[in-house]
């Protein structure tokens, strides 16, 4: 079953007569290299007197050959430190614990720093941080260095020192609250005890004022459901390792949704142990991270979600409310009773922005005793207010609100009706934005603080209830920034600074200098509330007369990259290839391919490999979004379509990232369901997407996946096939078989990575971390659209539609006549309504037996004893015969200079920007060739640090970049020498495998066949 089965990156592949396809799995560059736009005219080359130099140029060096003189880099003279710092240590790393908590996103982490430079994200990994970096938090050490920052406070657009603009806040609240005028501050979710505390005092102070809490993604409805249950307006959370059955309706639980950080949880449940593994069943609209690891998915219209939620509610319940019939009714029926059967071992989460829909969810984890639902331990994020939001831009129009207070949000891009709320601020008698950003709403306030970054402040966080964490900083402010909570401090008459405050008030079981030191604490004796109690019949009734939308249903969500779109000027997450479409610089509207035809909407793949789409305009209540990129999504519910919130930013951004199209316009009353009619417009879009490049030249043993039956059933050699070759006209196993001659490698370290496609969720996480370490350059849309993206690490996305091979082959061949044969040809691209999928990363493989190595013709890349395959960037001459002959098409070529150069004006260009460069590992010049190095500076490290303390290296110290960020466990990196390691055992499991093993290259980084349950 494994080896035999069909896998397709995109529709265009199912096509068996694409000349568009053939052509790129047989091209390595598929565009003509621009040889005359740097050499001239070549007729004029053949006069030179030096053959051979012209030879390399033309041919061989090619573009390199133009740079030959840059290769040199500049020689930069260091100042030594006068008096060095006694925590500095030339380098020597130095690693900060804090938390992330930015209203979006919350995580407990290590900040490394160089020098004085913070420089890259790392998970904590202490009793007590629950909650890892995804990909955004990765990313946010980059907008550190963003040089759009708001660098010093502007009051009516002037620049002003915090004196001044304090000055003038000080005298408008006084004023209000002479006149008896309102104050309002209006916060994202702090999730902050502390900034709570002083909110409070500042609200006792000013008996005038109020705090109204404004997520811009909300989750208000399920924060209502719990408060009218449990007494609490916090959000349940869930740990998904104790679940053996787990159905999600419309919960992308691996991706945003409540706050995410569940995946590792999730990922302990879904490796197969003891013939065991956890069951998963996603009803949902959009194909999401959460639908791709299913192991069974069923696409619907939101309208039946909430039918078939209330469906399992009669089953789980007893109850017997009258429901709709939908087309699934059997998927749901079988979905209930097994989630019914599991009992405690079942859990049942829901993403559908109702009241009425969440009040269900907790009805039904609380009859089935779910060990893996926790009320208790609530999640003390995610607290925005629907309701008071919307009394505020109401009062705001009507000239009652006479001071406006803002910190961390930026409404007047985020509202649906965020124009509205422009024009309002014109009635308040004074705005103040604190903001890190001059951002939309910034711009129309009348006082703008610039405040710092998280790794500037000081700052608690509890993400969990019984939870604490502390932020701290990790370098001294780079500008003139204020926090908000020393303004709220100096508001309420405190001549303390919030470093004093938080530490005054720290009562732990910890010292203050341990709790600084490990950032988290478990601080607190949690008992459970009780609310008024809820009607659940009477929810699920009301649930049941849902109708369905007029038209299309437009499910709008956040991108895996962006996110709310805090960070839309951070080139890496733009750059980010979505893990489900594989666009990046974009988003766009998905579709099923049915709904596109009947709308007459295509996506086409020219010669280069670049997807083309169609332009849409979408209307939701008259609200017009024009020009809306057309995405064809395999798996997308018929009937619905989707698009991804966080882009289309104008203000303070760089133009290049100015991309995309602002869906919160679409967002109303923050309802991620809304009615939409789609018109095609004229024209195409050109999309970065990257799905059909570097496609391992079309060889069908790549992935390998099995169901749970026939792994517990067969011996692995029926699901783990071990390729054979002839050798003296008999087959035997390829791994017996060598070309080259091997040496001893059971001497000293030999390093290995296992990745296990059961635990990969398609995060992202590792993309960005390997970005962070290794210096990866951000080359742009139009680059990255010629198929020359330079990330070392990419997470391939396949779809499987025939069970094997040999399934489509009988199709084809039963088929009788040319009407028959068209009808069969279509039925075989059914599948793409529902595809499954499979996640597969995908970096250098550090082949023991190198086809790279044996072509370079001046030994730039070379194999060391420890099995990473290296890279001596000053030797290489940019031949490209390495990428030619690697079949795992790993291999990156610096077309141009990245570093310090306007033509790619991102972080690398400016000063402020390259602060985040790790000075371990060299920033490349045009014309070589660069890969993953299996992180040869962290593994060095670690070997020295312990050869330094006079100690073997432990297992689990040796780390790379994307195993360290890996938070579900699906990547393990070691020494495989070390007999009692986790990857030496990970190596003799019956799932391991290596990529195209029939190749004979015996790579180090291996993989564990994906196992459906």
């Amino acid at each position: 079953m494994s080896s035999n089965k069909k896998y397709w990156k995109s529709v265009e592949e199912l096509n068996e007569n694409s000349s568009i396809v053939e052509t790129l799995r047989n091209n390595e560059f598929v565009e003509e290299i621009p040889t005359d736009e740097f050499l001239g005219d070549a007729a004029t080359l053949s006069a030179s007197s030096t053959t051979r130099r012209d030879f390399l140029k033309y041919v061989g060096f090619s573009t390199a050959a133009a740079s030959l003189a840059a290769c040199e880099g500049p020689v930069h003279k260091t100042i030594p430190y006068v008096v060095q710092p006694e925590e500095i240590i030339p380098g020597v790393a130095d690693y900060y614990a804090t938390t992330v908590a930015d209203g979006f996103d919350f995580a407990n982490i290590l900040v490394k720093t160089r020098e004085g430079r913070p420089i890259k994200i790392e998970n904590n990994k202490l009793a007590g941080a629950g909650f890892s970096a995804n990909a955004r938090v990765h990313a946010s050490i980059l907008s550190l260095y963003d040089s759009m920052r708001l660098k010093t406070s502007k009051v009516a657009g002037k620049e002003a020192t915090w004196d001044q603009a304090n000055a003038k806040i000080v005298a408008s609240v006084k004023d209000a609250k002479a006149k008896g005028g309102k104050v309002v501050l209006l916060t994202n979710t702090s999730a902050s005890p502390s900034t709570d505390r002083l909110i409070g005092q500042f609200l006792t102070a000013n008996p005038n004022a109020k705090h109204v809490v404004y997520d811009a993604v909300s989750s208000s409805e399920a924060l209502d459901a719990f408060q009218m249950v449990y007494g609490e307006r916090a959000l349940a959370d869930y740990d998904f390792s104790k679940a053996n059955t787990i159905v999600s309706i419309g919960a992308d639980f691996l991706g945003d949704w409540q706050g995410g950080g569940f995946d590792a949880g999730y990922a302990q449940g879904r490796v197969p142990q003891n013939g065991k593994m956890s069951r998963h069943f996603q009803f949902e609209a959009n194909m999401t991270l959460s639908g791709a690891a299913a192991d069974k998915r069923v696409p619907m219209t939101v309208a039946n979600q909430k039918q078939a939620l209330v469906k399992i509610y009669n089953t789980i319940t007893g109850v017997s409310v009258s429901t709709s019939k939908t087309n699934n009714d059997d998927a749901i029926a079988k979905a209930a009773l097994q989630l019914k059967a599991a009992g405690s071992k079942g859990v049942l989460v829901c993403g559908i922005d109702d009241k009425n829909a969440q009040l269900l969810v907790l009805a039904i984890n609380r009859t089935l005793g779910s060990e893996a639902f926790n009320a208790t331990n609530t999640r003390q994020i995610r607290k925005g207010n629907n309701a008071d939001v919307k009394q505020l831009l109401a009062d705001m129009k009507t000239g009652a609100v006479h001071t406006l207070i803002m910190n961390g949000v930026n409404p007047v891009y985020s509202l649906p009706n965020g124009k509205e709320f422009a024009d309002a601020l014109k009635k308040v008698k004074l705005s103040a934005s604190f903001t890190m950003k001059e951002d939309e709403t910034a711009l129309v306030s009348n006082v703008a603080v610039a405040i710092p970054h998280y790794l500037e402040s000081w700052g608690d966080v509890s993400i969990l209830k019984g939870s604490y964490a502390i932020t701290q900083p990790t370098i001294r402010p780079l500008f003139d920034t204020v926090q908000f909570q020393d303004a709220l401090l100096s508001w309420t008459g405190s001549a303390q600074t919030y470093y004093d405050y938080i530490r005054s008030s720290w009562t732990g079981n910890k010292s203050w200098n341990q709790l600084v030191h490990d950032g988290v604490a478990i601080n607190e004796t949690i008992s459970t509330g009780a609310g008024a109690g809820a009607d659940f019949n009477s929810a699920a009734s009301a649930l049941a007369k849902a109708t369905p939308a007029n038209g299309m249903e437009l499910v709008i969500y956040t991108k895996t990259g962006l996110g709310d779109g805090q960070q839309a000027n951070n080139p890496w997450l733009q750059e980010f290839p979505d893990p489900i479409t594989r666009a990046s610089w974009d988003n766009y509207v998905t579709v099923s391919a049915a709904d596109a035809e009947a709308l007459g909407l295509v996506n086409e793949n020219v010669a280069n490999g670049g997807l083309d789409g169609s332009y849409a305009t979408l209307n939701v209540n008259g609200v017009k979004l024009e020009r809306v990129p057309v995405m064809i999504q395999p798996g997308q519910a018929k009937g619905t379509a989707g698009i991804a919130l966080g882009y289309g930013r104008q203000a303070s951004m760089k133009e290049e990232m100015m991309v995309g199209v602002n869906a919160y316009t679409l967002y109303n009353n923050f309802s991620n369901v809304q009615s939409v009619s789609i018109t095609k417009e004229d024209g195409s879009h050109e999309f970065a997407c990257v799905q059909l490049q570097k496609t391992l030249m079309g060889r069908g043993d790549i992935i390998k996946e099995t169901s749970l039956e026939i792994f517990n059933t067969k011996d692995s050699k029926e699901w783990n096939v071990v390729p054979v070759v002839s050798l003296d006209h008999k087959e035997v196993p390829a791994t017996t078989v060598d070309l080259w001659e091997s040496f001893d490698r059971s001497v000293g370290h030999h390093f290995n990575l296992s990745i296990d496609l059961n635990a990969c969720t398609g995060c992202g996480a590792c993309v960005i971390a390997c970005h962070a370490e290794n210096n990866v350059p951000v080359v742009g849309k139009a680059e990255v659209r010629r198929s020359r993206d330079m990330h070392w690490l990419r997470i391939d996305r396949y779809y499987s539609s025939e069970t094997t091979f040999e399934g489509d082959n009988e199709l084809k061949e039963g088929a009788s006549g040319l009407l028959d044969s068209l009808s069969t040809l279509r039925g075989m691209e059914s599948p793409s309504d529902n595809p499954q999928v499979a996640f597969q990363p995908v970096m250098c493989q550090h082949c023991n037996h190198a086809p790279c190595e044996t072509v370079c013709p001046v030994a730039a890349t070379s194999h060391s004893r420890q099995g990473q395959n290296h890279m001596a960037y000053n030797r290489c001459v940019g031949t490209r015969y390495c990428a030619n002959n690697c079949p795992y098409k790993v291999r990156r070529f610096n077309w141009f200079l990245y570093n310090k150069n306007d033509e790619f004006n991102y972080h690398m260009n400016d000063d402020l920007g390259r602060m985040v460069l790790n000075p371990d590992v060299n920033v490349r010049s045009r014309g070589v060739m660069e890969k993953c190095s299996m992180c040869i500076q962290m593994t060095q490290s670690t070997i020295l640090t312990a050869k330094r303390e006079g100690r073997v290296v432990k297992d689990g110290e040796f780390q790379t970049a994307c195993s360290n960020a890996c938070s579900s466990g699906a990547m393990v990196f070691g020494d495989v020498n070390d007999k009692e390691s986790k990857v030496a055992e990970l190596a003799e499991d019956k799932r391991m495998y290596h990529l195209l093993e029939h190749v004979g290259t015996k790579p180090n980084v291996f993989y564990h066949v994906k196992v459906r349950n």
